[in-house]
């Protein structure tokens, strides 16, 4: 089964077209969206809901948001429903994010992470399979968070 991605950026940062090419190499089917689809610079809350409602409507395994920070991006990607977005810029974090906390949207920052860094952090991020059995309980109180506080 092919795994799908979708990868949005703000602006062509070098790290967000490196990552799309990487992870077509290693197999996925990526789509682009934001500048990586247009080719000029893009709102960041736009791209962060696109690809996150790409995800919460399981077209896409899994998403990447980047915008110069990544902080907008992923605060954005969290308002919607089911999204468990983690600003990851170091490989650690990445790896953290999907086994203690099961997250679905990896952010990075266009400004720090060069694309041999985004590498790393992806290679962290997809080499975990499934959340650590010891926080489950912690993801489902969070998961019930998110249920009580959608809006309707």
């Amino acid at each position: 089964m092919v795994k799908k991605v979708v990868v949005g950026a703000d602006d062509l940062y070098q790290c967000a077209k490196a990552l799309v090419e990487y992870l077509r190499e290693k197999g996925y089917q990526v789509e682009a969206v934001g500048s990586l689809k247009t080719g000029k610079p893009e709102p960041w809350p736009t791209v962060a809901y696109e690809v996150a409602m790409s995800v919460a409507r399981g077209e896409a395994q899994w998403g990447v948001v980047i915008c110069y920070t990544g902080t907008g991006v992923s605060i954005v990607a969290n308002k919607i429903y089911g999204i468990r977005a983690a600003l990851c810029n170091d490989p650690q974090t990445a790896r953290g994010a999907r086994l203690w906390n099961d997250a679905n949207v990896l952010a990075m920052s266009g400004r720090l992470v060069t694309d041999i860094l985004a590498r790393e952090i992806v290679d962290a991020w997809i080499s975990v399979e499934s959340p650590d059995p010891s926080e489950l309980d912690n993801i489902e109180k969070l998961k019930e968070i998110d249920r009580t506080h959608r809006k309707t």
